[in-house]
């Protein structure tokens, strides 16, 4: 389960650093060739996948999320502290991921609606 919330974040931070990759790719011309290619039609362009993509990420740390707060009232209550100030601190950090990816998610749409890059 450890392992899922850590792919969980691994894939929210691919999103996250990846669209930035995506826009600053989109923006190198290939040999003579004239083409009007900006960043924000091809991010625009995605935006379907990366919303369906962000949105069973977001679904399956839903579902793990009870697991991982389960596990670390267990490890409470057994007197392992430690190990459950890791969890809490791992859960913290997935949830916040989770709300940056979200408001990413949501200033691309904005942007992409109004025809502007978002940078």
């Amino acid at each position: 389960m450890v392992r899922k919330l850590i792919a969980g974040t691994a894939v929210a931070g691919a999103l996250t650093l990846g669209l930035a990759g995506m826009a600053g790719a989109a923006t190198g011309t290939s040999g003579g060739t004239n083409t009007a290619i900006n960043p924000s039609t091809t991010v625009c362009s995605l935006l379907p996948q990366l919303q369906a993509r962000a949105q069973k990420v977001e679904a399956r740390l839903a579902a793990d999320l009870p697991k991982a707060q389960a596990r670390e009232a267990k490890a409470k209550a057994a007197g392992h502290t430690k190990l459950a100030d890791a969890i809490a601190n791992r859960i913290t950090r997935i949830q916040n991921r989770e709300t940056n990816v979200s408001a990413r998610l949501a200033k691309l749409s904005t942007a992409c609606s109004t025809g502007t890059t978002a940078g």
